[in-house]
């Protein structure tokens, strides 16, 4: 029975140093690895914040200038500790909708910073402004790609395809990214992981080349490009494309995508099937011509941001 006792008593007698040591170096381990998680859903919330706030301004200088009152602007301090928007890419405040890599736009100036401020403003020419106190870093690239590598046509000139002449007596080809099973399209693939990270290397982007393969017809050949992922956007819908011709012009339009099938596969195209030279220039007449890429990049992401696009721009 003395035995006994005495085993229950030890038994009793707590932690030792070993067992401290142990349960305070896990604690620690688990609060390392949690902290990120934590750090970045107190940073979401300061931003959820911010832009509950921005918001309410928005619709308080709205209103104002509806009554007649143009001058009125609004002051928000930021509760966000990171430059810029951690979890929101694009954001939409009142329908102002604004991609980290746009830079300033007409309604839309400077970068959220941290403790800085936004002032809400109207414009009779643009609408409600947004003035954020933050500039952003000249050292970050404006173009998520390499803006010098221009030449796309040479990629499909480049393919054992065309140099064979398989092609040159189509008066109209189309080669989708899309496609799956296709004869051309995988050559052209190769060819444009050669680039220089350029515009068609971009995650889920959609392109194809269209138009003539005949000689001398570069003026009547198209690349049509997008950001979105065609697939997911579905058949039938309006979206905006960057157009550039084989003679080196470039456009920002509006296309349907289209459905097609190959080998009994489904898939959706940039574009409703176009037959004839004059339903690509009818798609040029009804866009916009600009002098370089960077200027079509920057029109197709402020098209990109319309309210009208919105459906297709969360695929």
């Amino acid at each position: 029975m003395k035995s006994n006792k005495m085993l229950m008593k030890q038994n009793n007698a707590g932690f030792t140093l070993v067992n401290v040591l142990i349960v305070i170096a896990v604690i620690a381990i688990l609060s390392v690895g949690a902290y990120p998680v934590f750090s970045t859903l107190i940073e979401k919330s300061w931003e959820a914040a911010d832009i509950s706030g921005v918001r309410s301004a928005f619709d308080h200088v709205s209103a104002e200038a509806l009554m007649g009152n143009k001058t009125a602007t609004v002051t928000v301090d930021l509760k966000q500790k990171q430059a810029d928007w951690q979890s929101l890419d694009p954001v939409n405040i009142g329908g102002i909708v604004h991609y980290k890599k746009q830079g300033d736009t007409d309604n839309w100036k400077g970068v959220a910073t941290p403790n800085g401020t936004c002032v809400v403003s109207y414009d009779k020419n643009y609408g409600i402004i947004l003035t954020w106190s933050g500039k952003a870093d000249p050292s970050d690239p404006k173009y998520p790609f390499n803006t010098s590598v221009t030449d796309f046509f040479q990629l499909l000139y480049s393919t054992d395809f065309w140099k064979n002449g398989a092609v040159k007596d189509h008066l109209n080809f189309e080669f989708d990214s899309r496609c799956p099973y296709s004869d051309y399209v995988p050559a052209i693939s190769e060819a444009i992981k050669n680039s220089d990270n350029s515009l068609l290397q971009q995650p889920d982007c959609t392109w194809a080349f269209l138009g003539s393969g005949k000689d001398g017809q570069d003026a009547n050949r198209y690349l049509f490009w997008t950001s979105l992922n065609t697939n997911d956007v579905g058949a039938g819908k309006n979206i905006p494309v960057i157009i550039q011709t084989g003679d080196g012009k470039y456009y920002v339009a509006e296309t349907t995508t289209g459905q097609r099938t190959k080998n009994g596969k489904n898939y959706v195209a940039v574009s409703q099937s176009l037959i004839s030279q004059t339903q690509y220039k009818e798609i040029l007449k009804n866009g916009e011509k600009y002098p370089s890429l960077e200027a079509a990049y920057d029109a197709y992401l402020k098209a990109l941001s319309d309210s009208k696009y919105d459906s297709v721009r969360g695929s």
